[in-house]
């Protein structure tokens, strides 16, 4: 374009007097310097254009790889999924067999049959939870007590398809050997059917276990205590008489026997209420041997439900000593709906009285468990402080389902008691 201006100009100066002709020159110049203007437009266009669908096609490519990456992480993943789900299909008919299995022999009445099938499919039936919800021992197993003795853990509940009073033994909390019955007889004084929330604890060379059973007497529930070398029995109770049974109160239950900083034993129990007494829970000096009530003492009241979250009911009590200091867990509100919760109170001592915590329980329903009760506090073999309690499955409350053991870390900060993360 410079060059065309240039030889006009040039050619005007050299034939000045050929106008007409200059005039007619200068107008072809201007129309090709339009036409050389649309051009540059139409190029710079065309330019534009081509950046266009070049960075486009940039793009396409930049997701090309990102989708071939998702493609090859979705695969992966996929991969992966499959492993875990056939995994857990594996799992389920694991526990599925060994269910199957101990419900046959408990219809051919074949106890050791049930027992030994439980114990089989224990682990795979606790595999099932995947997640940190605390899920122990996945079969029925409300009121539990957890002693640790040794490098080992037994565990004992309310009477189920093992006989009058459940145990299981394990290493690690995660995998139990149901070992039968931990006792085969009851007191003379006592019915079958319905012994509930064993506990346990070593004094001198033996175990003493404490439960509730029905006085054949009266038909109220009352306290005893069983006698054995061995931590899986059998507990003897050569008993003629309760050990502890406030009949003007409806009755004595859920026993849970401590031993206090200075070695003194004690017994924490609720009393049922009745005629307009409220449910209690107590404590009361044990002999040296545990099978008695200390002369000279009567039962103290520890606590009475007086939050809205008890919904008027409080059980289950079980009293620890911790850097001196007496710390109480209980259970409260109805068993058998999702509201039954735990609570904590601190303690002026042994025999109380104790204040609750807070206004809120300290464990309650979770998307893990509905339900949780019957707290057990033990040191396990590493020294930490651990929860034991049962609960019912989420959606599965209420009989007939049933309440299996759950195992959570406790922690202390600051002196007050909260479930480990």
């Amino acid at each position: 374009m410079a060059v065309v201006i240039f030889t006009a100009v040039a050619y005007d100066a050299v034939t000045l007097t050929k106008q007409h002709s200059t005039a007619g020159v200068l107008h072809q110049t201007t129309g090709h310097l339009e036409r050389t203007r649309r051009t540059l437009a139409a190029t710079e266009s065309k330019d534009t254009s081509t950046a266009m669908t070049r960075d486009a096609r940039v793009a396409a490519q930049v997701r090309t790889v990102a989708q071939d990456n998702t493609v090859k992480g979705s695969l992966s993943t996929a991969m992966q999924t499959a492993s875990t789900q056939n995994l857990d299909i594996a799992t389920i008919h694991s526990c599925l067999a060994g269910v199957t299995r101990a419900l046959d022999a408990v219809k051919s009445s074949d106890l050791q049959g049930a027992v030994n099938s439980i114990t089989a499919s224990s682990s795979a039936c606790a595999t099932l939870d995947g997640s940190n919800g605390g899920l122990s021992y996945p079969f029925d197993f409300p009121d539990p007590y957890v002693l640790t003795v040794g490098s080992e853990y037994y565990a004992y509940a309310t009477n189920s398809v093992a006989g009058n009073i459940q145990i299981i033994r394990s290493t690690d909390l995660t995998n139990w050997t149901t070992l039968g019955d931990a006792l085969p007889h009851l007191a003379i004084w006592a019915q079958p059917g319905a012994t509930w929330a064993p506990s346990v604890i070593q004094l001198g060379a033996n175990y003493v276990m404490y439960y509730s059973a029905i006085f054949g007497s009266t038909g109220d529930q009352c306290i005893s205590a069983a006698v054995s070398a061995s931590p899986e029995g059998p507990f003897i109770d050569s008993s003629t008489w309760p050990l502890e049974c406030q009949l003007d109160r409806g009755g004595s239950i859920d026993p849970g026997p401590f031993v206090d900083s200075d070695g003194t034993p004690y017994l924490t129990w609720k009393s049922q209420g009745v005629k307009g007494q409220p449910p209690m829970l107590w404590s009361q000096q044990l002999m040296p041997t545990g099978t008695a009530i200390a002369p000279v003492t009567v039962p103290a009241e520890l606590l009475a439900p007086t939050q809205s979250w008890q919904g008027g009911i409080i059980e289950g009590p079980d009293m620890v000593v911790i850097d001196g200091e007496h710390l109480l867990f209980y259970s409260a509100n109805d068993w058998t709906t999702a509201n039954y919760a735990i609570g904590d109170a601190s303690c002026a001592g042994p025999v109380g009285p104790c204040t609750p915590e807070g206004t809120q329980p300290l464990v309650a329903s979770t998307q893990y468990f509905s339900g949780p009760g019957g707290p057990s506090l033990f040191t396990d073999t590493s020294g930490n402080l651990s929860l034991a309690f049962a609960a019912w499955l989420p959606g599965k409350v209420e009989f007939p389902n049933s309440r299996v053991l759950f195992i959570k870390r406790l922690a202390l900060p600051g002196g007050v008691p909260a479930l480990a993360p």
